[in-house]
C-alpha cells in the first residue's frame, strides 16, 4: 500500500456516497456543514439501540454494557484529542451547548474590569457565548481583527489586545468559512504569557488534521463528532484543575468526577457509540495506509490516518483553489498562494461579480452538486469582510472527495 490515500476504499465505507441525482452520483461538497458517516458508525448506533440500550449505573447486563461502552468512548476521544486522561472528556448535545455551558460557568469567576478576547474569524458559537458571558459578569470584550487580503488572524492585534486583566481568549483552530488554519501553539504562548486562558473551537479542524491538546498548550477544546464522520454529538476537553474547580449549573452529581460534574442528564448513548466507531474508522484508515502502526497505539494509528488525509486534502485544496480561481468573475476568499496551502484546509468560499451565492448553490444543486451559501454562522467574518447579507458560496471538501468532483464543480459553474 502506498502512502497515498486509497480514496476508493474510503468511499466504499460511506453508503451515502452511492446516492444518485438524475442518473449521476451526487457530489457531497457540503462537508463543512457536516460529514457523511461510514457504515461502521451506522452499525454501532443501531447495535447500541437494538442490543444494549439502557441507562447507566444498573446491576444488570445492558446497563453494565452501557457503562463499558461509555468508558471505552471516553478513552477513544482522549486518544483522538491527544490527552492521556479519559476523565477530562465531557460529552454533550453539541459544541454550541457545551460552549454556552462553560461560558456561563466561567462568567461566575469574572468581574467588572476583566477582559474577554474573541476574534472576527469565528463561527458564532465561539463568539456570542463569550460576549454574553462577559456582559453577564460586567467584563469587557475585545475583538481581534483579521487580514482581509488572505483571511488570516492579525496576530499583532492579538498581542496588542492582551493585558493584565485578560481572562480568556477564544479562537477557532480552523475557519469554517475560508479554511484558514491558525497557529495554535503560537497563540497559546501569547495568551499564557499574559496570564489568560485559551479556549479552542476545533470543530472545523478535527476532520482534517489531528487535534493535539497537549502540543497546543490550550486550556479548553471543543469539537463535534458529526464533523468527523460521526453522529450529532459534542465533546469538551479541559485541564483537570479547571474542570474540577469551576462552578457548574446542574443537578446534584452522582460523584465528584469531572464527567459527572459536567455531563448534564442522560446522554445520547447511541451517539457516543457512533462517535467511538467514527474514531475507530479513522484509526483503521491509518492502520490500512501505514501498516507499521497496526501493532501500535490508537493514537499512533490516528496520527498516521490524519497524515494520509492531510496529504490527500492538500492536493484537493490546490486543485480546488486553482479551478475556482480560473473562472471569470470569481473571487476566492482566503489563502490562495500554492506555497501556503499548509495554512488552510480544503474549505473554499467564493463570490461572483454577477451571480449571488444562492444562485450558484441552487444551480449546482440542480446538477447534483451539494454546496452551501450564506454565512454558515461565521457572521463575525462575513461582517468584517463586508459580505452581508448574501455571504459566500462554500465548497467544503473531505478526504472522501475526489479530483473528478472538483472538475465537475468547476465545469458546472463555468456553464452558469
Amino acid at each position: 500500500m502506498s502512502s497515498g490515500l486509497d480514496v476508493e476504499w474510503c468511499r466504499e465505507q460511506f453508503p451515502a456516497l452511492r446516492r444518485q441525482h438524475e442518473g449521476a452520483p451526487v457530489a457531497f461538497l457540503d462537508g463543512s456543514a457536516g460529514s457523511q458517516v461510514p457504515q461502521c458508525v451506522v452499525d454501532a448506533v443501531s447495535r447500541y439501540l437494538t442490543e444494549i440500550n439502557a441507562n447507566t449505573g444498573g446491576t444488570f447486563a445492558t446497563s453494565e454494557a452501557t457503562d463499558d461502552l461509555l468508558r471505552s468512548a471516553h478513552r477513544a476521544v482522549a486518544d483522538f484529542l491527544g490527552s492521556d486522561d479519559p476523565e477530562l472528556v465531557v460529552f454533550g448535545p453539541n459544541m454550541t451547548t457545551l460552549t454556552q455551558f462553560l461560558a456561563r460557568s466561567l462568567s461566575r469567576t469574572w468581574k467588572p474590569g476583566d477582559e474577554v478576547v474573541v476574534t472576527r474569524m469565528e463561527h458564532d458559537a465561539n463568539f456570542t457565548p463569550w460576549v454574553q458571558a462577559a456582559e453577564d459578569a460586567g467584563a469587557t470584550v475585545r475583538h481581534i481583527g483579521i487580514r482581509a487580503e488572505d483571511c488570516t488572524l492579525d496576530l499583532d492585534d492579538l498581542r496588542r489586545g492582551m493585558g493584565k486583566n485578560t481572562r480568556l481568549v477564544a479562537v477557532g483552530a480552523a475557519s469554517n468559512a475560508v479554511g484558514t488554519v491558525h497557529p495554535m501553539r503560537e497563540i497559546a504562548g501569547v495568551v499564557h504569557d499574559a496570564g489568560a486562558r485559551l479556549f479552542v473551537d476545533a470543530v472545523h479542524y478535527a476532520p482534517h488534521r489531528i487535534v493535539d491538546v497537549e502540543d497546543w498548550g490550550c486550556d479548553y477544546v471543543t469539537c463535534s463528532a458529526y464533523k468527523f464522520f460521526g453522529p450529532h454529538i459534542g465533546m469538551l476537553w479541559g485541564k483537570r484543575e479547571l474542570l474540577e474547580s469551576l462552578p457548574v449549573y446542574k443537578l446534584r452529581p452522582v460523584s465528584d468526577s469531572v464527567p459527572d460534574r459536567w455531563m448534564i442528564g442522560t446522554q445520547s448513548h447511541e451517539g457516543i457509540a457512533g462517535t467511538l466507531a467514527a474514531i475507530e474508522y479513522l484509526a483503521d484508515l491509518g492502520r490500512r495506509h501505514r501498516p507499521e502502526t497496526a501493532d501500535g497505539s490508537r493514537r499512533q494509528a490516528l496520527a498516521a490516518g490524519f497524515e494520509t488525509i492531510r496529504t490527500h486534502e492538500r492536493e484537493l485544496a490546490r486543485r480546488l483553489v486553482d479551478g475556482l480561481g480560473s473562472l471569470p468573475g470569481v473571487r476566492v476568499w482566503g489563502i490562495t498562494d500554492p506555497d501556503r496551502l499548509e495554512e488552510r484546509v480544503p474549505t473554499v468560499s467564493i463570490t461572483h461579480d454577477r451571480h449571488s451565492p444562492k444562485e450558484m448553490a441552487t444551480h449546482l444543486g440542480r446538477h447534483g452538486i451539494f454546496t452551501w451559501y450564506g454565512n454558515y454562522f461565521a457572521l463575525p467574518l462575513t461582517e468584517a469582510l463586508g459580505l452581508e447579507p448574501d455571504g459566500m458560496l462554500r465548497v467544503g471538501l473531505l478526504h472522501y472527495n475526489t479530483t473528478g468532483e472538483i472538475e465537475r464543480l468547476c465545469s458546472t459553474l463555468a456553464a452558469l
